[in-house]
């Protein structure tokens, strides 16, 4: 199950990054009050937050990946990607959502799919706080 996990959370990692790149693009293009958007403090501090769970996650899931490529035990290693993984997915899709409001939703942006490849993988091989309950009981708490 490690095996699989690990191999989500990379899903999931990649599906983080492109909504990241795609909106900070956007922030870069669309204008508002005669700024682009990503000028404002508001939107620079989502970014920011979104990179920070973006790098956690790509951080836990080469370090669980590289443990499992070396046959060393990874249980942990696992758990902690997937919980952190499937948290930050969630996170970084809803902040491009609200970055790029409404057109979002619309057919023509990809960032609803993202969101909703997020959600599936959110529960694929054991949410958040399965692998939360799975890393309490391997470190004894």
């Amino acid at each position: 199950m490690e095996i699989a996990a690990v191999a989500k959370c990379a899903e999931m990692v990649g599906g983080m990054q492109a909504a990241f790149e795609r909106t900070v693009a956007y922030a870069k293009e669309r204008r508002q009050f005669g700024k682009p958007i990503g000028s404002f403090q508001a939107v620079q501090h989502h970014c920011a937050n979104m990179v920070v769970d973006v790098d956690g996650a790509r951080f836990l899931t080469y370090q669980a990946a590289w443990k499992i490529a070396k046959d060393l035990p990874a249980a942990v290693e696992a758990s902690m990607a997937k919980a952190w993984t499937s948290e930050a997915a969630r996170k970084v899709t809803t902040l491009a959502h609200q970055i790029h409001g409404a057109i979002s939703f619309c057919e023509e942006n990809d960032i609803h799919l993202y969101y909703r490849k997020a959600k599936a993988g959110e529960t694929a091989f054991g949410d958040g706080s399965y692998h939360l309950e799975r890393l309490a009981d391997a470190l004894g708490l």
